[in-house]
């Protein structure tokens, strides 16, 4: 019988669990210890992942294959866009000499060997060293490329900022729009699936605020006026609430927000339409807890499967958004709802289980516990990461396919959650840093290690704000949700010394030993 404290969660090393234990102690530094073993754990397993693909690259081209059982190629929409950008931002957290080699290297690969018309990529096969298909097919460029965009390259420039990896987006969207072309109610667009066209616009508004380009907003207005004004996805008879279909209702929310803030008359009439798409949602495709079935009838309101979408926080993600611009009470209620009911399903089998199931459930729900950190929803986060994690084989690979990195990009996901975007340079395994934050705002820090380690202690920045221009923060797809910021302006009380932010953000130099761990606290405070 457990005695004490009651747990909440209890992970034992059996049957490849994790070794951690959250309970429901309110002293900070305890949670912050906790959390400091739970994010060890992942940060571990994220670079054994590593290493665990990396022994299954091509020798000669040193590309990864879409799958280590039956397709020897690398190809965009999954090996580019679901594998490796989840490889380089482990190889950025645990291993900067890979990240600055050896991923740099494979990104200028499949560029020299890959592009096929343009600087849009086809499949390259290893034996033959050459292209899978004689002739290209450009509807498959268009969508290997936006998929590569969007899930891949798209969350390394959130978390990077501008690098070679945001150049690539930015060729692949210029081509895309460059070589397909499909006519419409519009003006020529690339595409008119929900899928294709909702990446690009996910890209399209991130891209404009980052460099103004007003070329790529006029894009993303195409194809926000093809949908909104022309082709609504609940005007029509079959709608995909999954990783196929969720795009366009992301994508149809940042375009919201981006007219919103830059053209008044456009988010005028597009209001009725996009509050009509919100709702039809709520009405048809919501289940008694807020879950969202991932294929629905919206005209009659069928439900075409019995199946709920992991990606049910990603269809969220606009509901809030909506909410921030135009204050529409419903739609910030439907998602505190459905976070307030997450215990009762923490059983779900996602995917039948599987760990990318598991990953994208979790992640859309850490993005909307970043705006509405609701306790059922916290303690459900624990649960389904503690599964997700027992997911990894002992070689470092989880199942063998493309959608290892999602495994990848989620465990990230929530172990900067653990230590409130904070992160050690340079970090070795037996490191545990973790962080916890009082509703006044102090942050505590722990930093633990098995060895004597000397080293940095890094914290996040307003990445919305510095590295995309974004006017506000706002939740969208396959971001890296923002914990505690270190502002180069705003003055932090550390311990018993006051410091600039700027000087906050060089890091803060530390030692630890086996037997004395460091521990400090951190609060923004007033010149």
């Amino acid at each position: 019988m457990l005695r004490g404290r009651a747990l909440i969660l209890v992970m034992v090393v059996v049957l490849g669990m994790p070794a951690f234990v959250f309970s429901n102690d309110s002293d900070p530094w305890n949670k912050a210890e906790q959390n400091a073993t739970a994010a060890r754990e992942a940060f571990l397993k994220c670079w054994r992942y590593v290493h665990g693909w990396l022994q299954h690259a091509d020798p000669t081209s040193g590309l990864l294959p879409r799958n280590l059982t039956v397709s020897p190629f690398w190809n965009a929409k999954d090996a580019a866009a679901d594998n490796y950008p989840f490889m380089v931002l482990s190889c950025y957290f645990t291993d900067r000499s890979l990240f600055n080699g050896r991923m740099k290297d494979i990104l200028a690969a499949e560029q020299r060997l890959c592009n096929r018309v343009g600087r849009l990529p086809d499949d390259w096969v290893f034996a033959s060293q050459s292209f899978r298909v004689s002739e290209p097919n450009i509807e498959d460029l268009v969508f290997g490329a936006a998929e590569y965009s969007k899930d891949g390259l798209l969350p390394l420039t959130e978390y990077l900022g501008p690098s070679a990896w945001s150049n690539r987006m930015l060729d692949l969207v210029e081509d895309i729009w460059k070589y397909g072309s499909k006519p419409s109610e519009v003006g020529p667009i690339p595409a008119t699936s929900h899928e294709v066209a909702g990446d690009l616009l996910q890209v399209l508004t991130r891209m404009y605020w980052m460099t103004r380009n007003p070329v790529l907003k006029e894009q993303a207005f195409r194809l926000g006026d093809y949908f909104l004004l022309h082709h609504l996805p609940t005007g029509e008879d079959f709608l995909r609430l999954d990783d196929h279909g969720c795009e366009v209702v992301n994508g149809l929310s940042e375009a919201y927000y981006l007219a919103a803030r830059e053209d008044p008359d456009r988010h005028q009439r597009w209001r009725t339409p996009m509050h009509r798409m919100l709702d039809r949602i709520l009405e048809v495709a919501r289940d008694e807890n807020g879950l969202l079935f991932s294929k629905v009838n919206p005209k009659t309101g069928e439900k075409l499967t019995d199946d709920r979408t992991d990606n049910w926080g990603y269809n969220y993600n606009a509901f809030l958004v909506v909410f921030q611009v135009d204050g529409v009470e419903r739609y910030r209620e439907a998602v505190a709802f459905v976070l307030r009911q997450l215990l009762k399903v923490k059983d779900y089998p996602w995917e039948s289980d599987r760990a990318d199931g598991l990953a994208d459930s979790l992640e859309g729900g850490l993005n909307l516990i970043n705006r509405m950190p609701i306790p059922e929803a916290v303690e459900w986060a624990d649960y389904i990461a503690s599964k997700l994690l027992a997911k990894q084989q002992d070689t470092g690979v989880i199942e063998g396919w493309h959608g290892d990195g999602n495994f990848a990009r989620t465990a990230l996901m929530w172990a900067l959650w653990k230590t409130q975007g904070t992160f050690v340079e340079p970090w070795r395994a037996d490191l545990r840093l973790g962080a916890s934050q009082d509703p006044d705002g102090t942050v505590y820090l722990y930093l633990a290690a098995d060895w004597p380690w000397a080293g940095t202690v890094r914290f996040d920045i307003p990445r919305h704000k510095e590295y995309l221009k974004i006017p506000s923060e706002y939740p969208r797809l396959n971001q890296f949700p923002e914990w505690f910021v270190v502002s180069p302006d705003q003055s932090y009380q550390v311990d018993s010394a006051v410091m600039k932010g700027h000087d906050l953000r060089q890091g803060l130099r530390v030692q630890v030993t086996p037997d004395q761990p460091w521990r400090i606290r951190i609060r923004q405070t007033t010149d």
